[in-house]
């Protein structure tokens, strides 16, 4: 079948930034496989700005939160896309119950693609079973297995975000005037998380972080979000006797001013979460702790030598023994046993 055939495509992916940046890539592939088509991404709106002057997205369509909450105003407006879109092709990266309506609303739509669910099996009429040994991304690039018997699917792996020139010149001229010496390295460390179970023990990283100085001429700015997350960062600080290297006072005020900081960066490190996929996306060389019960197979697609990381199974089988607590799991993680995998990379990126 001819690809001109397909005019427009609807991508939906709520949730979080880090599911957003590697679904992302779905667009890519789409953008390939159909140059000619629109392509449109239906994201939560505090994550949607994230995506703009991306060149595979032709138009963002964000969800409030108060919609989102509100059924009558979420089917209304679902029901307005998709009456307006008159879309060809429907990719439901979610398959939940509630984004089965984007497709009841458009059942004429030729390709109504959603993962093998029980509850979908009358809406989506291409329904591949993405539960296979691959990593994140590879999962999602299932969805457009269905689309081969059709078309020659053209897939990319790779998940971008961009940052203009005029945005990393900005945020950059913000880093010099708090002090940041661009002739030194710079690194962004995600010291806490919005999910404070997800935190490696503060502990190991004031310890960690004091090694990176200590090896490197090195200037760690740290991330956060959120006043909470603010202070437990000023705490490290503190904890670590406030050294010169170590900034808590530049701060994202928006997602694209953390990726206009990391862009501005030579390395990111810390807890995973969204800023480590959009250090990936943006190409930045990053380490990342993963804790129990968050698969780094998953949520570490293509790594390689720039984008790597640890979890408790890289250290004992131990990990996966159920009678163990989630934090005796999380604490096989060790200082010395990131240091021996991090280091060898800050030797390559950092010098």
């Amino acid at each position: 079948m001819d690809t001109d055939s397909i005019h427009k495509i609807i991508v939906l992916r709520f949730r979080r930034v880090g599911d957003a940046v590697i679904s992302s890539s779905l667009c890519s592939s789409l953008r390939k496989t159909f140059p000619e088509a629109e392509i449109d991404y239906v994201l939560n709106a505090e994550i949607a700005p994230l995506f703009e002057n991306h060149p595979d997205i032709d138009r963002i369509i964000s969800f409030e939160n108060m919609e989102m909450k509100d059924r009558k105003a979420y089917l209304k407006k679902v029901c307005r896309i998709m009456q307006t879109g008159k879309y060809d092709m429907i990719i439901d990266t979610r398959t939940t119950v509630k984004t089965l309506w984007f497709s009841l609303f458009s059942l004429s739509s030729p390709y109504r693609i959603g993962r093998k669910k029980l509850y979908n099996c009358f809406i989506h009429n291409f329904r591949p079973d993405t539960v296979i040994d691959d990593d994140g991304a590879g999962r999602l690039l299932q969805l457009l297995s269905p689309l081969e018997k059709d078309f020659q699917v053209q897939y990319d792996r790779n998940f971008k975000v961009y940052v203009t020139s005029d945005e990393k010149k900005s945020f950059r001229r913000q880093m010099q005037a708090k002090g940041i010496d661009f002739s030194k390295p710079v690194m962004v460390c995600a010291v806490t998380a919005r999910l404070t179970y997800k935190v490696w023990k503060m502990e190991y990283m004031k310890e960690l972080l004091q090694r990176i100085i200590d090896h490197y001429d090195v200037q760690l700015i740290f991330n956060y979000g959120g006043a909470e997350e603010e202070n437990a960062a000023i705490r490290l600080q503190q904890a670590m006797g406030n050294p010169v290297e170590v900034f808590t006072n530049i701060q994202a005020g928006n997602l694209r001013e953390l990726a206009a900081m990391i862009a501005n960066s030579d390395f990111f490190f810390g807890n995973e979460g969204g800023p480590r996929h959009i250090s990936q996306a943006l190409d930045i060389p990053s380490f990342a702790i993963y804790p129990p019960g968050i698969s780094k197979k998953i949520w570490l697609p293509n790594a390689c030598n720039r984008f790597q990381g640890i979890e408790p199974g890289d250290v004992s089988g131990e990990a996966k023994n159920e009678k163990l607590s989630y934090q005796e799991k999380f604490e096989f993680i060790t200082v010395d046993e990131v240091w021996s995998k991090l280091q060898p990379m800050l030797a390559i990126f950092l010098n």
